[in-house]
């Protein structure tokens, strides 16, 4: 028993230092859109989740790759680093078909549900994993699925406090429906087959 735990930490180690070259990669691309966007005088935003308008309907797949200002961006990148390493330890592939029905899923709930206002960041993306990786570790409790659940409740929980409505300029509703995604996509229910 000791001897699987102590090869499912291994395994969980290589994965993220296999991966973290990725994980940056991915945030410099928000860094580097997040530049682009700051020059054009926040312009990009327009392509937010606006909920119930037409136009809002590009924010669904938008939303994510937005941010406010940069330090919006700079503290969602610091529990976003840590869950795309953990995300992306089940495989590139995985991770990208996981991250897709989460934006498509928590991104379409904002625009039905939230209220009128801009939504934009990567927080509901990051919300998701967290809730991916939790019930991933109660329906599959293997070593690693249990390693990765910990690692993210440990490192991250405080976002878990992002769920509730304490603030009106952060997109709350973005939180709970991306952890409701995420929860959703581990349950198996998602709109890309993966």
């Amino acid at each position: 028993m000791f001897n699987n735990f102590t090869a499912a930490i291994e395994q969980v180690i290589a994965g993220m230092q296999q991966h973290a070259l990725l994980a940056l990669q991915i945030i410099a691309v928000l860094w580097a859109i997040q530049l682009v966007n700051h020059l054009l005088h926040y312009r990009l935003n327009v392509l937010g989740i606006y909920p119930r308008h037409i136009g809002g309907l590009f924010g669904i797949v938008f939303s994510p790759l937005l941010h406010g200002n940069a330090s919006h961006l700079f503290f969602n990148s610091i529990p976003l680093f840590l869950l795309l390493c953990l995300m992306l330890s089940s495989g590139v592939e995985a991770f990208a078909m996981i991250t897709i029905n989460i934006a498509l899923i928590g991104g379409a709930a904002t625009w039905l549900f939230g209220r009128k206002a801009l939504h934009v960041g990567s927080s509901g993306v990051i919300m998701g994993y967290m809730g991916y990786l939790l019930l991933q570790a109660y329906f599959q409790p293997s070593a690693v699925a249990l390693i990765l659940g910990a690692l993210a409740l440990y490192y991250c929980s405080s976002i878990l406090l992002h769920l509730l409505p304490t603030d009106a300029a952060s997109s709350w509703e973005g939180h709970i429906f991306g952890f409701a995604a995420g929860l959703m996509v581990a349950y198996g229910w998602v709109i890309v087959p993966l």
